[in-house]
């Protein structure tokens, strides 16, 4: 029995080759061995491992971009999830996918749950959002979890973008009118790892099919991206990191123009997670101190 990663170099996807392999083997590819874009390769990718469980940790994430290529950006997102959730039907096995705050538009004063209205800002969340579509049309079993504000001590994010910025710059101007829930991407697959065990999945995919659906999977807490940004320089401070920023001004998103826009508020209410696996992400700024202190 196998598990079939995808997106397997990616921020979350890294992590899940750790965490998932005490559940089953797990074949983990990258960008470079699966092209999403490409239906008909992911089908016979699929045919050719007859996993146990697919995990799609793979996405069309440069939100920006995504505003003048939406094509590329819905191939990914949109079409490539509805493809591997035909192939889980046809095989009897389950798919855990991954989404997104940006579904929601982020006018609420409250954190979004699962059923509210979504109404996506931008094309990365129309594409998202689309996936999500995609999957529950299949009817095959399924777990979406969405999240938000990803980071991690690899690849490209936020965090490293700071810590980058505040070794060259004296002043950082951070938007400081966008609440959300920074995530730290082993928090996401340690979780992830928790609510399969709990439904016995990969074995038993009929666990999926009781127990999974769509869920939000995010840190606990609230801040904006200045303050996640405050406290990125504090930590480089406190740890001797050459750090040349001696000031972090917060801005208004005007400020700081760009081709997406961004929802007001991301945070996403995760009681449903907690009252059916009894998993909870710690505070946010628990995860970010062993994220860095590792």
């Amino acid at each position: 029995m196998t598990i079939l990663l995808l997106g397997a170099n990616g921020q979350v996807g890294w992590e899940l080759r750790r965490t998932l392999a005490p559940l089953e083997p797990v074949r983990a590819l990258e960008r470079a061995d699966a092209d999403l874009a490409d239906p008909d390769a992911l089908s016979r990718i699929v045919r050719e491992t007859a996993p146990s469980l697919i995990v799609n940790a793979a996405a069309y994430t440069a939100v920006d971009r995504a505003e003048e290529d939406e094509a590329s950006a819905r191939a990914i997102n949109a079409e490539a999830p509805g493809v591997l959730a035909e192939e889980a039907k046809q095989l009897g096995i389950a798919l855990v996918h991954y989404s997104t705050d940006y579904v929601f538009d982020g006018t609420g004063s409250r954190p979004a749950i699962e059923s509210d209205p979504a109404a996506p800002l931008n094309a990365y969340g129309r594409t998202k959002l689309a996936g999500e579509a995609a999957i529950r049309d299949t009817g095959c079993a399924h777990l979406i979890l969405r999240t938000s504000w990803v980071y991690s001590m690899r690849g490209a994010n936020f965090l490293l973008t700071v810590q980058r910025l505040a070794g060259q710059l004296e002043e950082l101007r951070i938007v400081a009118d966008q609440t959300g829930a920074p995530t730290w991407a082993r928090g996401i697959a340690e979780a992830t790892a928790l609510v399969l065990a709990r439904c016995g999945a990969p074995r038993d995919p009929g666990g999926l099919a009781e127990n999974g659906g769509l869920y939000h999977m995010t840190a606990a807490g609230e801040t904006t991206w200045h303050g996640f940004a405050g406290a990125v320089v504090d930590w480089m401070r406190t740890s001797g990191q050459p750090v040349l920023c001696k000031q972090v001004s917060p801005i208004p998103t005007s400020d700081y123009p760009t081709p997406a826009k961004r929802p007001a508020n991301s945070l996403l209410d995760c009681s449903k997670l907690n009252d059916a696996f009894g998993i909870a992400i710690p505070d946010w700024r628990d995860q970010l101190n062993l994220c860095v202190d590792r």
